[in-house]
């Protein structure tokens, strides 16, 4: 029986991960509202900012949720062929 090795992000990269997140989130605010057009143009730009953080939090969701499943079913696929090798005795005679 093999083990699957289960690889996880180490801590410094999840914090590598969320710090260029607020700091590219923060300079976008930043820039929108610092940049010499009116208000309905700075509204604008900040819909589009908050539609784009919230898709791309969903498409690395739905990817995430996409891999888990793959890994669910390929340990499922795992245990059934385990369980046939188990069950499986050369030596039997062939009922006929």
């Amino acid at each position: 029986m093999s083990a699957s090795v289960q690889r996880k992000p180490t801590p410094a990269f999840t914090v590598q991960a969320g710090l260029s997140f607020a700091i590219s989130l923060v300079a976008m605010v930043v820039g929108i509202v610092y940049l010499p057009v009116n208000a309905w143009m700075r509204g604008f730009l900040a819909l589009g900012l908050l539609y784009v953080v919230t898709s791309s939090l969903t498409l690395a969701k739905t990817i995430r949720d996409q891999q888990e499943s793959s890994e669910i079913l390929s340990r499922v696929d795992q245990a059934r062929l385990e369980k046939l090798l188990a069950e499986h005795d050369p030596f039997r005679a062939a009922a006929s």
